[in-house]
């Protein structure tokens, strides 16, 4: 049953991704600023620091169906979100093995997985012509709202969530190994 607790929480984070901008104020959500939720890419970066050990990549594929799922329930075009979420959590993942992991690594990583795969997004959305937006305009109205909001988000989930995964985890890599 504790292997479905993380898919449980993506699932749920991903539906709630979709009534995220419902629970902000109307003054904010009425405003110029374009704040995209990406839940599923925070609690994501979360499990790549506690939950995943260096011969495990749990939250590359997670990363990957999510993703995929993001684009089949959110968006016109298959794979965006697959691709960079894929991509970003790949090199979170490998980035883990050179810092430990607390809640300053968390933040550092939380903000590098935000920036990274919302350009690469915008980038491939701009590429195929969905958006037309300016890059100076991207970074002011979309980018920073982005991912600050997120990093709130962050904030609350990393107390809550820190200490499941990583019991989560070393519990992944005993029962793996008593098999």
């Amino acid at each position: 049953m504790k292997r479905l607790y993380i898919p449980l929480f993506l699932f749920l984070f991903l539906v709630l991704e979709g009534v995220a901008l419902e629970l902000l104020p109307v003054n904010l959500v009425m405003s110029n600023l374009y704040i995209i939720p990406h839940w599923v890419l925070v609690f994501l970066v979360l499990i790549a620091i506690f939950y995943d050990r260096e011969n495990t990549y749990f939250s590359v594929l997670y990363g990957l169906i999510f993703g995929l799922l993001i684009d089949i329930v959110y968006t016109g075009i298959l794979g965006v979100y697959m691709f960079s979420y894929g991509m970003v959590i790949y090199i979170i993942h490998g980035l883990i093995k050179l810092l430990h992991g607390n809640i300053h690594v968390s933040l550092l990583l939380g903000v590098t997985a935000l920036v990274l795969a919302d350009i690469s997004i915008n980038t491939v959305y701009t590429v195929v012509g969905i958006t037309d937006m300016l890059w100076k305009d991207y970074f002011m109205v979309r980018l920073i709202p982005t991912v600050l909001s997120n990093l709130v988000f962050l904030l609350v989930l990393y107390p809550i969530m820190m200490k499941r995964l990583d019991r989560w985890g070393r519990e992944q890599l005993t029962s793996s190994n008593s098999l």
